[in-house]
């Protein structure tokens, strides 16, 4: 998939869901990235917790979000009792590689995938 650069602000409308789907949809496998760093990437840095909420509605959108690849600031699966049984996130993660220690991510940092850097903005 190519990489769709995607910038949120006032001169131009935007579908912020869509925005954060587009983004999410770009978190190669056995990556991570945050709510936070989605919000910044997408010049709404206050805005994680929308990001989060967006994150709520992600198993309904099509095509398909990868939205297990998302996780708080600290690496924590807090979107976990979002999916189907609460191990669902942490199973999807450990089957690309990541590995995961009492709902946390291990080794985040070397995990974390930037959108500011990834997709060059």
């Amino acid at each position: 998939m190519a990489k769709k650069q995607i910038r949120y602000g006032a001169v131009q409308e935007r579908d912020f869901f869509q925005d954060v789907m587009d983004v999410v949809r770009q978190v190669p496998k056995g990556r991570v990235t945050s709510y936070g760093a989605i919000a910044k990437y997408l010049g709404a840095a206050r805005s994680a917790r929308i990001v989060g909420y967006c994150m709520n509605n992600a198993h309904v959108t099509k095509p398909a979000v990868p939205a297990h690849r998302v996780v708080n600031s600290a690496g924590l699966l807090t979107g976990k009792h979002h999916f189907a049984t609460p191990t669902r996130m942490a199973d999807l993660l450990k089957k690309e590689g990541v590995k995961i220690q009492k709902d946390q991510v291990v080794d985040f940092q070397k995990k974390f995938w930037d959108p500011m850097v990834e997709l060059g903005l």
